[in-house]
């Protein structure tokens, strides 16, 4: 069954550029208002909202450090109080590393585990409540492709991507007799500032766009069938399947 997203208050992390302003601008021409939280580049947040509002939606910024819980806390507060509710909550911040395994600090293992599943987590378990009152609740974490596979120099975000493709599906287990829809978006090698950290290696042929990603997120949001599909793999069809 297709549902409208119209009207429908939508929460994205990692706005300010790529996979996340892709999405917002998305979701805002099917109608949706936005609220774009987190990142300290309040100029990239600003841009992304004035595209949103081009659409002719509202869009609602809060920048902040997506690693601290009271901010976590503080903006889904402010934005029920702001909207009036939470329909939809897309993960999309993400942080890469490109580092053998030996050279990998501990403390940037645990700054990719913050934002890259603690992060979600956090945002999940604190709007779960006001998806309960939604008529089209939905999450969509954006994971990787190397949330099934692993490559060298890619530790850290590897075992992050593992972590939040599993903590999904547990999660999608628990709320689906709820009406609450959880699902995991893993693409391949897109082409956005992230992928110059991850894979430096790469150019732009061969890649997934972010519109391509928006695109299956929007899918996701917009059809509700009982044939439900929590997971989603994205690769350039007649492309190489590069990875992140």
């Amino acid at each position: 069954m297709r549902v409208s997203i119209s009207g429908k208050i939508v929460i994205v992390t990692g706005a300010g550029g790529g996979i996340g302003r892709a999405i917002a601008v998305k979701v805002a021409r099917a109608g949706s208002n936005l609220a774009l939280v987190g990142g300290h580049n309040l100029d990239k947040l600003n841009e992304t909202a004035k595209l949103v509002e081009e659409c002719g939606a509202e869009a609602y910024v809060l920048p902040g450090d997506l690693t601290d819980d009271e901010f976590l806390f503080s903006c889904v507060k402010k934005i029920v109080n702001h909207f009036g509710a939470i329909d939809i909550l897309i993960n999309n911040a993400g942080m890469a590393l490109n580092e053998t395994f030996e050279k990998t600090s501990v403390e940037k293992f645990d700054q990719i585990y913050r934002i890259n599943v603690r992060t979600p987590f956090v945002l999940c378990q604190q709007v779960l409540p006001y998806l309960r009152d939604s008529d089209a609740a939905a999450i969509v974490n954006i994971s990787s492709s190397l949330g099934h596979k692993g490559y060298a120099g890619q530790a850290a975000y590897a075992a992050s991507k593992h972590a939040l493709r599993g903590m999904s599906k547990s999660l999608a287990n628990e709320t689906y007799t709820e009406g609450i829809r959880v699902h995991t978006v893993c693409p391949g090698g897109v082409y956005t500032d992230m992928l110059s950290v991850a894979r430096p290696d790469l150019g732009s042929e061969g890649m997934i766009m972010p519109d391509d990603v928006a695109e299956t997120v929007l899918f996701l949001l917009e059809f509700r069938t009982n044939a439900v599909v929590d997971e989603i793999n994205i690769r350039r069809e007649g492309k190489p399947p590069y990875e992140i």
